[in-house]
């Protein structure tokens, strides 16, 4: 019998850059919504390093992401969640990132550049760079956006999410009416749904040579 006090995922939180850092904590209700869901689950809220003039956190010097930001800020964050799933002994598989904002950005951004990190993605108003050029091997991506959201315009996470398609990644693009940018219950409500019910094409695969090879005569 598994030890109930063991856990058997690791969620990563990665808030939005411009927050206070004694402010409230904007990522409580998806933690939440995560133990609710998953009750075996640990989560830990990764903030950003970073201090603008005012105090608030940022991933990235500069207001608006850049290239050099992002690729400044990886190599922490990877070693991070390194450390952390190696801690609790789960597989890369078994642990998932789910950022806000800038946070969600980073997320997308790390699967991007660095293989085996994670095995799903939600990223909520977030966005990428640049249009994708390879998919994430392995790796569910969730992509959960307002389609009043002026930072991250959601033409261009629709743009992201077909062109991930069209390279063959598990993705999923919901993009929910009335909603600005910000962490909306609408929006976790519908992660955890994706959570429940998406299944990734690995696990299609495994099924379909597992059913060919339980038809093949034995010999």
């Amino acid at each position: 019998m598994p030890d109930a006090a063991v856990p058997d995922l690791l969620f990563v939180l990665l808030p939005d850059s411009g927050l206070a850092p004694d402010g409230p904590d904007t990522l409580a209700p998806l933690a939440a919504a995560l133990q609710a869901q998953y009750p075996r689950a640990a989560t830990l809220t990764v903030h950003p390093p970073l201090r603008d003039a005012e105090g608030r956190c940022r991933w990235w010097a500069d207001a608006q992401p850049s290239a050099e930001g992002v690729d400044a800020a990886l190599p922490h964050l990877i070693a991070r969640l390194r450390m952390e799933a190696a801690k609790l002994d789960l597989p890369w598989q078994r642990v998932a990132l789910a950022g806000m904002g800038d946070g969600g950005l980073l997320a997308l951004e790390a699967v991007q550049s660095e293989p085996a990190l994670v095995g799903r993605v939600l990223s909520f108003a977030g966005g990428y760079l640049a249009r994708p050029e390879h998919a994430p091997q392995d790796v569910c991506v969730h992509l959960l956006h307002g389609l009043d959201d002026q930072r991250y315009p959601y033409r261009q996470v629709v743009d992201a999410a077909q062109s991930l398609v069209d390279l063959g990644a598990d993705v999923t693009a919901d993009l929910l009416p009335h909603l600005d940018h910000g962490l909306h219950p609408a929006l976790i409500e519908k992660a955890m749904e994706q959570l429940r019910t998406f299944i990734p094409a690995r696990l299609w695969r495994e099924a379909v040579i597992a059913a060919q090879d339980s038809e093949r005569p034995a010999s």
